[in-house]
């Protein structure tokens, strides 16, 4: 497995931009959404969903897909540092 650096959660990279003036308040009201559910993804404390993505991307003139892939990036770091079983590869015939 590739080494991978650790990565920002797309909570913080979120935070990059808002606005320092606008609330967090105000940025979930734009966006549709709880105060608190945008507080939990800022702090890290729950995870990028393809519906939320979909909206930081309308918010932010982003793609969705950018802040899925920094999910993931997020996800497997956090699983590469924890031990892994012993796991037996298959010995799967060549492809053609």
């Amino acid at each position: 497995m590739a080494r991978m650096h650790n990565p920002a959660h797309p909570g913080e990279v979120l935070r990059e931009f808002l606005p320092p003036e606008m609330s967090i308040g105000e940025v979930a009201v734009r966006m549709g959404i709880s105060r608190p559910h945008l507080s939990r993804l800022l702090n890290g404390h729950t995870s990028m969903t393809a519906e939320m993505s979909i909206r930081i991307g309308l918010l932010t003139g982003t793609s969705p897909e950018s802040w899925l892939y920094n999910q993931v990036q997020w996800d497997l770091w956090q699983a590469s540092q924890k031990p892994l079983p012993k796991i037996e590869p298959l010995n799967l015939p060549m492809a053609a």
